[in-house]
């Protein structure tokens, strides 16, 4: 019996482990539009998404939230580095999920990145990257 309970334990052990693992894995931010490779007309709206997080605005301290940041052809930034303020990176502090973005025709690398209360960023795993082409 007490090999079945011990049994039992470690096997209630490794689901509560695995379910926390999936569970920090589900943290992602992503592009509701435009699509991957798209063909845009300047202005074009972005919309973003996240899951995992709650969507707050700058200077909210409430745990597990941040808010959005667009880099414009840049990769995604390590984690706790501060996200600066300037034309390639774009800070959404008032949790918008969405903005209007002006940028004239070229092809374009779009990295999501999202970012603490801060704007300290939460490093590659809460960011995204896409290419868009603006016409």
């Amino acid at each position: 019996m007490r090999r079945f309970i011990s049994y039992s334990l470690a096997v209630i052990s490794i689901s509560l482990l695995a379910s926390c693992a999936s569970m920090q894995d589900s943290k992602n931010v992503y592009f509701v539009a435009p699509a991957d490779g798209a063909t845009v007309t300047s202005p074009f709206m972005v919309k973003f998404g996240v899951t995992g997080m709650d969507l707050k605005p700058a200077g909210d301290a409430t745990p597990n939230s941040g808010h959005h940041h667009l880099l414009i052809n840049l990769a995604s930034m390590p984690e706790g580095q501060s996200i600066p303020f300037n034309a390639t990176h774009m800070h959404f502090g008032k949790a918008q999920s969405e903005a209007e973005i002006k940028l004239p025709p070229g092809k374009y690398t779009l990295t999501m990145q999202f970012g603490n209360k801060d704007h300290l960023s939460y490093g590659a795993p809460m960011s995204k990257s896409i290419t868009v082409t603006v016409k």
